[in-house]
Formats: structure tokens, C-alpha cells, sequence
């Protein structure tokens, strides 16, 4: 079996990690620019090849219209569910998008797991060529607030990309491997992560027992639509309507230089994270330039109503784990925008302790994704992880209402049934209704799936449907319905809620398959070289011996001939083409090859009877 690698695909950036053979340490893998951080921005070419990581964020700027970031916002989500997002981001949605969303690049529409996919192959291509091998398996993470239909987008994204997802694993339950808390202290621990779009707030319970260290995630919380993303949008709407009133200088419909903006916003940000003031220039098209002084006072006033909304979740998952803030012995803080001194400063208070900041706040998780890929891989027996359920699940019942059959924080993998029956007489068929939310009507809760299981004909109350719900390690739902009196059964494994269909899907394997054709051709064409000059110099050397001067004229012609369209065929980009002149070369060079053997031979026989001599 090939290797599992964990990785973290991150809205702002992703990572691909392992478990280092002679320090047993995970570490994270670094890209061709010598980063580990791969941005998670996709772009276009003209001549339809795809651009992934630090190449891509570059052409924000110069290709935004083919470039897309923060596509992890709109996994698994609906047209309908990312309008507010639509008034922020530089997405063009296809107009006829419906349950999937299709986003415009040049002239092309992909879905966000598609886009996802080109990114975690990319992380994929940095795992192999650090390592040297296939890299085919990967535990990947999610926020611990994803849905259904989110975790089902991202498995599908790996199945697009070629990995298999082994194990889809909680963000902030990956950071508590990572810091290896076990070790060092049991008891609560809270995880604070705040990435680019997304927060979530776990509370852990750390236990060693005799048989081993369990990983227990008592709560989860979060909100999947707030994160760095919106400090960045936040300061980009105060200096926007600075620059009209100032300059009369509309940004809005200018893609290239709301980019450019964008740019020197960020870097102001993470200036403030240092220093208490940074100093905001950016040159106009008018040839004015805007330029403001930023303090870290101002800063913090505004984007105090950001951390305020992160504490509210945080508050609900201790209640949930009937926890008090002063009963958390230990606190980790991952994501990169938990370096804003104002989050720092405002969970320390909360808790009344220092978090945890010792780990790269953006390759903690990945490194805890390694960790348990470890796991998963050595069969270790003495390390539990035990994750829940961010939200409830259950089915609607007459009138509308939910019956909750799991209850959100619930123990994954996890199994309940419950039973029902009918409220009409003579009821030829039950309309099984599955939901997850915490309301308590089915019409304000998402729809994941329906079927109809069919009964017998017979009065109201009579029949008895066992309804029974299984969750896997990975947080996907099977769910099935049996009548008791007839043994009619009927289940169903719940598909994605986004639309995505097994057609779509497998449109978009071969897709994929067109990309790997793509790169297997690259590795052709380099190997073809590496072979190519290596024949090349061997001929040379080969001319250049005695036995070369004993062919005849219009032999040697003929391989200088031989080696002069090979060196010109090097020069190109076709393989095919140099493996035909590898192969002309090698039937040029057959009589010279044969006396080059003849003289080893004789040498090697002249030598033998010296020495017997």
C-alpha cells in the first residue's frame, strides 16, 4: 500500500505533511518556491492549462477574470447560499448554476470540488517528488462545523484528483494531535481556529488510560462563514470609500486594481501584527496617490465585532460540554489569523491563561493530519481519536416537525434507530425525510435526503418503521427504514446536497485523467532528455576511442548525422520525436557498439592470460 500524507486544504492556503522516518516528527513538505504553504488560488491559462499555488496568486493580479482564491467558501453550498459572498469576491457564477455552483474561469466553468481537486493534486505532485514514491492515500482535514454536503464536496474533490481520502479528519481535533497535548497534560483542551473562512471551536477531553491515550471531542462549534477573509474585506470597504470620497476614484469594477488593493491591505494587516502602526500608500490610475496611517488602535476597533462573533460559538461549545472557561486547563490557538495580537489577547482573557502559540499556527494542522495518517497507517493501538458530530440529525415527522434520531456532539462513527409509525389509514408508502439541524421544524433545517419506503395497507398506528441512522469515521451518513410486519427495507447513502450527481462525477474523472495524461508527458519529455544526453555523451566518447576511427567514413557520417538531429530534437518539447531519434542513434551506433564489445572482450582475455602466465 502507498503511503498516506496528511493534508490541510485550507481557504488561504494548503499543506501536505508526514511523519519523518528517523525523528518520527511530522513535518510539513516544501513546494518548488521553497514554501510549505501552497495558496489555494487557481488559475486558467489562455491555452487551458491550470496554474496552482504561488504562480496562480501572482496572476490575482494580472489575470484575475481566470483566477480564482477562497474557493473552500463554496464547498458544498448552493447559489442561493453565497450571494453575500458573490458582493465581496471577484466570482463570476454561472448563471444557470442551481444546487452546484459553477464558476467562470476565462471561458471555462468549473465546480468548487473540481478547483479543490487541481490544489490537492498539486499537494499530491509535492508529496511524491519529495518523497519519491506514489502518493495515492491522504487523510485530509475539514472544519469541524462542515455539513453533509461539505464533507461529501471535499471526499469528492480527492476522488477528482486522484487521491483516495482514507480519513476525513476535524481541524481543531488534528491540532491537539499536532501539539501532542497527551503528552504533555490531561484533562479539557480548548482549539481555537481561526482560519480564512472559516472558524471552529473544539473542547477535548485527554485521557490516558492503561490500554492507551484517547482523543475525546466533547463539543464543536463554529461558524464556516467567518474567518481572515472578512477582516480583508473589512478594510477593504473602509479604504474603498476612502479612496471616492478622497480621490472620486471607484474601485468597484476595476478587478486588476481591487487585486492590487487587496495586496497592499494584507500586508498592512500583517504589519499590525508586529507594530502599532503601519502606514497604507497605493498608487491610483489617475496618478494620485491614497495614502493613510493605520494604527493598531483603529485596527482593533474595527474588527473587534469579528472576535466578538468568534467568542459567541466558543461560549455555546463550552455549555454544550458543561464546561466553565476557568475548567480548560490548556488552550491552542491554530490559523494564521490568530497571529492579530486582538484575538490573542481576547481568548487569553476569556480563559484566563496564555494559549498555546508555540507550533506554526498554519502547519498545525496539517502536522496533526499527519499524525493521525500515522496512525491510520501503522495500526497504532495505543492512540483513540474520537471525534462528533457538529450538528444533529433526524428525519421530519407529521406536521413538519424534526425527531432528532442523533444528536449534534454526538460520538462518531455512531449508529441510533428509532421507531415510527403511520398517521393516515391505509398508507401505502412512508415519505422518509432526512435532516441535520438544530430547529425544530424540518422547513428551517437542511434537507439531505428523501426516499419512500412502501407499507402495506392498514390503519393509522398500526405499522411499526424502525429508522436507523449509521455516521462513518469520515462524518458521512447512511441511513435506512424497515417495516417491521412486511420486512420491506430501503436505505440509502446520502449524497451530496450540493447536486453533485455520479455523472458530474465521473465527467469530472476524466478530466482529471486528461490533466495526468498532461503531466505524464511532461515526465516523459524530461526523462527522454536525461536519456538523450546521456547517449549523447557516450557517443562522443565512444567516436573518440580507437575503435571509432576504424569505421568507415560513411558510418561515422552517419551516427554524426544521427547525433546532430538528436541534439536538435532536445531543443523541442516533443518525446515522441526524441525517443525516434534515440532510436536512429542506437541503430547508427550498432557496428560501432559491436567493436567497442569486441575490444573489452580481447582486452579482458589478454588480461587473464597475463594472468595465468
Amino acid at each position: 500500500m502507498s503511503r498516506i500524507v496528511g493534508i490541510d486544504l485550507g481557504t488561504t492556503n494548503s499543506l501536505v505533511a508526514y511523519i519523518d522516518a528517523q525523528t518520527k516528527e511530522p513535518k510539513c513538505i516544501p513546494g518548488p518556491y521553497g514554501s510549505t504553504l501552497c495558496p489555494s488560488v487557481v488559475s486558467l491559462d489562455a491555452d487551458g492549462s491550470i496554474v496552482v499555488g504561488e504562480a496562480a496568486r501572482r496572476r490575482l493580479l494580472t489575470q484575475p477574470e481566470r483566477t480564482i482564491y477562497s474557493v473552500k467558501r463554496l464547498m458544498g453550498r448552493g447559489a442561493a447560499d453565497v450571494q453575500d459572498e458573490l458582493k465581496l469576491f471577484p466570482f463570476r457564477i454561472d448563471p444557470n448554476s442551481r444546487n452546484v455552483i459553477r464558476v467562470q474561469l476565462g471561458d471555462t466553468y468549473f465546480t468548487p470540488p473540481e478547483i479543490s481537486a487541481f490544489i490537492l493534486r498539486e499537494l499530491k505532485s509535492w508529496a511524491e517528488a519529495f518523497l519519491g514514491e506514489c502518493v495515492a492515500r491522504a487523510v485530509v482535514t475539514v472544519p469541524a462545523y462542515f455539513n453533509d454536503a461539505q464533507r461529501q464536496a471535499t471526499k469528492d474533490a480527492g476522488k477528482i484528483a486522484g487521491l483516495e481520502i482514507v480519513r476525513l479528519v476535524n481541524e481543531p481535533t488534528a491540532a491537539a494531535l499536532a501539539y501532542g497535548l497527551h503528552e504533555k497534560q490531561r484533562g479539557h483542551v480548548a482549539v481555537y481556529d481561526l482560519g480564512g473562512g472559516t472558524f471552529d471551536i473544539s473542547v477535548l477531553k485527554l485521557i490516558s488510560t492503561s490500554d492507551g491515550d484517547i482523543y475525546q471531542v466533547l463539543a464543536t462549534n463554529g461558524d464556516t462563514h467567518l474567518g481572515g477573509d472578512d477582516i480583508d474585506n473589512l478594510l477593504q470597504a473602509l479604504v474603498r470609500e476612502s479612496i471616492r470620497k478622497e480621490h472620486g476614484v471607484e474601485i468597484s469594477g476595476k478587478p486588476e486594481l481591487a487585486q492590487e488593493l487587496r495586496k497592499a491591505l494584507i500586508a498592512a494587516k500583517h504589519q499590525l501584527s508586529a507594530a502599532a502602526q503601519a502606514d497604507i500608500r497605493f498608487p491610483l490610475p489617475n496618478g494620485a496617490i491614497f495614502a493613510m496611517p493605520f494604527s493598531r488602535e483603529h485596527f482593533d476597533n474595527l474588527i473587534r465585532p469579528i472576535v466578538d462573533r468568534t467568542m459567541g460559538p466558543v461560549k455555546a461549545a463550552l455549555a454544550d460540554a458543561h464546561l466553565a472557561p476557568s475548567e480548560i486547563e490548556e488552550v491552542v490557538l491554530v490559523g494564521g489569523t490568530t497571529r492579530t495580537p486582538l484575538i490573542r489577547s481576547t481568548v487569553e482573557e476569556f480563559f484566563g491563561r496564555k494559549p498555546h502559540t508555540e507550533l506554526n499556527p498554519d502547519e498545525v494542522v496539517a502536522l496533526g493530519a499527519a499524525v493521525q495518517a500515522n496512525i491510520l497507517e501503522r495500526g497504532v493501538s495505543n492512540m483513540l481519536l474520537l471525534d462528533v458530530t457538529p450538528l444533529s440529525l433526524g428525519i421530519e415527522t407529521y406536521g413538519g416537525a424534526v425527531s432528532k434520531i442523533i444528536p449534534r456532539n454526538a460520538t462518531i462513527p455512531a449508529s441510533a434507530q428509532e421507531q415510527y409509525t403511520t398517521g393516515v389509514d391505509n398508507q401505502t408508502g412512508i415519505d422518509i425525510h432526512v435532516l441535520q439541524g438544530e430547529r425544530e421544524l424540518a422547513k428551517d433545517c437542511r434537507s439531505l435526503a428523501r426516499f419512500t419506503l412502501k407499507t402495506a395497507p392498514a390503519p393509522a398506528g398500526l405499522p411499526r418503521i424502525d429508522v436507523k441512522f449509521l455516521i462513518d469515521a469520515n462524518g458521512i451518513l447512511q441511513v435506512s427504514a424497515k417495516d417491521l410486519r412486511t420486512g420491506e427495507e430501503h436505505s440509502i447513502e446520502v449524497q451530496p446536497s450540493y447536486g453533485i450527481d455520479d455523472t458530474e462525477i465521473e465527467r469530472m474523472l476524466e478530466e482529471s485523467i486528461e490533466y495526468a495524461e498532461q503531466d505524464f508527458a511532461e515526465r516523459q519529455l524530461i526523462e527522454a532528455r536525461t536519456e538523450s544526453e546521456a547517449i549523447l555523451s557516450a557517443t562522443e566518447k565512444a567516436l573518440g576511442n580507437p575503435q571509432g576511427a576504424e569505421l568507415p567514413p560513411e558510418e561515422r557520417a552517419a551516427i554524426e548525422a544521427s547525433v546532430a538531429t538528436l541534439r536538435e530534437s532536445v531543443t523541442g518539447s516533443d518525446y515522441k520525436l526524441i525517443r525516434r531519434r534515440i532510436d536512429e542513434l542506437n541503430r547508427a551506433t550498432e557496428r560501432l557498439a559491436e567493436l567497442l564489445m569486441n575490444s573489452a572482450v580481447q582486452s579482458a582475455l589478454e588480461g587473464r592470460k597475463l594472468a595465468e602466465v
